[in-house]
């Protein structure tokens, strides 16, 4: 099929149209709300103790959910990739399960799990809550960002085969060794990429979070939150800044996307 010129610059230009309406234009009228008043002033608005302590829980969150999804996610990859056992097919569904459950429904299961009186509300009762408490956001994040890792990792491990596992095993290596010296330097750019997305979704998850969490300002709000918060309480201005601080550090994370994509094709 021949396409000609003019359909391929209608094409384009469709394709562009659509981008600009619906990512383009949102963003610069934010960032333009974030500095009409000047530069001093939307430093002022995100370098409120509110907004401090909540860039610090959001990336006291992510520093605890990225080794935790790393370590399970690279486990849970060489399970699927290499083992053949029953249930793979329940484990696979499971953990593609957070692409397709709403964040507020995982925030709401967690509530009848973890809090006071749900299933394990004795561990709340002890003194040690779960729910409307770091632990609780930690646990929602951790769901909603449990794929990232595995599905990144997954299609290297059976890119790469098992030929130099086997070979290694031969040579009298253990697992670990084996594991250490041919496996993770081989899904080292796939498990690089998994973190990195899995640093973005937790960074900017809202529908889980707010569901375990008091919301308050410097105790348990998180930037997502702050914005929301701000949004409601009609200090524009602050929700734009904060909205401004949070699409900075989503545009770093898709430049370092970029970059290791980059890497990963041309090696």
């Amino acid at each position: 099929m021949i396409v000609s010129t003019r359909a391929r610059l209608t094409l384009r230009f469709i394709a562009l149209a659509y981008l600009f309406v619906l990512v383009v234009f949102p963003l610069a009228a934010i960032l333009y709300r974030s500095f009409e008043n000047g530069i001093g002033a939307f430093f002022s608005l995100i370098t409120t103790p509110a907004a401090i302590s909540a860039l610090n829980l959001s990336l006291l969150i992510v520093a605890i959910v990225v080794p935790v999804n790393v370590v399970f996610g690279i486990f849970t990859a060489i399970a699927l990739a290499r083992g053949k056992f029953r249930g793979k097919r329940a484990l696979e569904a499971v953990v593609d399960l957070p692409f397709a459950v709403s964040p507020v429904i995982v925030g709401v299961s967690l509530i009848l799990l973890w809090g006071a009186s749900g299933w394990f509300g004795f561990i709340d009762r002890a003194g040690f809550p779960i729910i409307f408490a770091l632990p609780g956001m930690v646990l929602a994040t951790i769901f909603v960002t449990l794929p990232f890792v595995v599905r990144e990792v997954e299609p290297v491990l059976h890119e790469i085969g098992t030929e130099q596992e086997e070979a290694a095993a031969t040579l009298g290596a253990s697992n670990w060794q084996t594991f250490w010296r041919i496996t993770l330097p081989a899904i080292r750019w796939g498990l690089t990429y998994g973190v990195v997305l899995t640093v973005a979704r937790s960074l900017g998850e809202f529908g889980a979070v707010i569901m375990v969490s008091t919301n308050l300002p410097g105790i348990s709000q998180t930037l997502t939150l702050l914005v929301h918060s701000r949004y409601e309480d009609f200090n524009a201005a602050g929700a734009y800044a904060a909205s401004t601080l949070l699409m900075a550090v989503a545009v770093l994370v898709l430049l370092l996307m970029t970059v290791l994509d980059r890497k990963r094709t041309n090696e």
